[in-house]
């Protein structure tokens, strides 16, 4: 009867520990029933009449064919990747240019993976933000509060997300000697040395002094998630963002290889294939492996709110760079286009890594996305304006790829 008793407890206390994980992916969205979460937040597919009325509204097949002439246009300067983008709904244009390996020549398809590069970064936001939803973390905490003895200190979570911390990027901040005997430094090796070696200059700025985009905010920020929920950061990202959104060909670059990474592509500059680079497996800042389709479950599931909360959001999409007026400013993880009354206009991010390019810019009031992954390094990737005209929005045509 004991033994009876404690199988009971066993069985009933894994159907709680069940249930509270699909109260957690349910959190701030429509959903009752986890079943097919997706489904149930962001709505149910259009049917062929909702998007022949959508489309014809829209005149998409007009804009798909102005699209296509840029992007053929792109591609004889050089361009190398897949594309698609898509408004109110219904893709306008998906289209694959070149080749996942240039000497293979192996045609690029959709299913091709990408390394997103600084594109990651607002995942990496995301994660930390339902973090704080869910009680486990405050925007005000300091890093020492889960990293006792990383040396600088009075830089608090927000500063992190929003590139005010003043921190050293850790790419240029180690010598050699410090590097030596480990090949493929990860997130927590760096966080060690910046403990132990205490870099100078010990910081750029002083926190929250000004806008200082670094790579070690969201290197720190991904080592904070995993301290926080106790796992490797990959299996937080997958847990409660990824696997929700039926992100199925995303993952991160420290993945073993598996079926997920079939279409994995390689990075190229010049024509040259690049090499690992002795910092791909630092994670945060970079590291995320993506699709296009899989980019537009992201984009639809910020849209509904399916992540995080529309209050969280908004703290998200405020800017923060407010050192002096301009169009480009920074939220949490997310970069933005403001209109002459300072209110957000587009929210984007791009991203550079060792031969990749990428690009995701959302029009919150328009209901489009358009979403680039290169994996030859060109900058045509990061001129859109053109594409922004056809989708009835505009922008200054400043050099966006000086953001990365």
């Amino acid at each position: 009867m004991y033994v009876m008793k404690n199988v009971v407890w066993a069985l009933w206390m894994a159907i709680l520990s069940m249930g509270l994980l699909a109260c957690d992916r349910t959190q701030h969205s429509k959903v009752t029933k986890p079943n097919d979460w997706y489904t149930e937040c962001v709505g149910s597919p259009l049917t062929a009449e909702e998007e022949a009325k959508i489309r014809e509204q829209i005149n998409a097949d007009a804009k798909a064919q102005k699209i296509d002439e840029i992007f053929q246009k792109k591609r004889r300067a050089g361009f190398n990747g897949n594309v698609l983008v898509a408004q109110k709904g219904v893709v306008l244009y998906q289209e694959s240019f070149g080749y996942a390996h240039l000497r293979e020549k192996d045609t690029l398809r959709a299913e091709h993976t990408f390394q997103l590069a600084s594109l990651s970064k607002p995942f990496t936001a995301v994660a930390v933000l339902k973090l704080y939803e869910a009680d486990k973390l405050s925007l005000d905490d300091s890093i020492q509060k889960f990293y006792p003895d990383f040396p600088y200190r009075g830089i608090t979570i927000q500063e992190l997300l929003s590139h005010r911390s003043g921190l050293p990027n850790y790419l240029y901040a180690f010598m050699d000697s410090v590097r030596h005997g480990q090949k493929y430094p990860s997130n927590a090796s760096i966080m060690r040395w910046f403990a132990t070696v205490k870099p100078t200059p010990q910081r750029y700025n002083v926190p929250n002094r000004s806008f200082s985009y670094s790579n070690t905010n969201y290197m720190v920020l991904a080592a904070i998630v995993e301290k926080v929920s106790g796992m490797p950061f990959e299996t937080y990202l997958r847990r409660h963002i990824l696997d929700p959104l039926k992100m199925n060909h995303t993952f991160l670059v420290t993945n073993k290889a598996d079926s997920t990474q079939l279409y994995r592509t390689v990075g190229h500059q010049y024509g040259r294939l690049l090499p690992k680079d002795y910092y791909d497996d630092v994670v945060g800042d970079k590291g995320l492996y993506s699709t296009t389709d899989d980019l537009l479950r992201f984009y639809k599931g910020l849209s509904a709110n399916c992540l995080l909360s529309k209050k969280t959001m908004k703290e998200a999409f405020t800017p923060r760079s407010f050192e002096r007026k301009g169009m480009k400013n920074y939220g949490y993880g997310f970069r933005m286009h403001l209109d002459e009354q300072e209110e957000v206009k587009y929210i984007y991010h791009g991203g550079w890594w060792k031969g990749y390019n990428t690009m995701l810019w959302m029009s919150p009031k328009d209901d489009f996305v358009i979403i680039v992954l290169g994996n030859s390094y060109n900058r045509s990737v990061y001129q859109i304006k053109e594409l922004l005209d056809i989708l009835h929005g505009e922008v200054q045509s400043d050099d966006i790829e000086k953001d990365l």
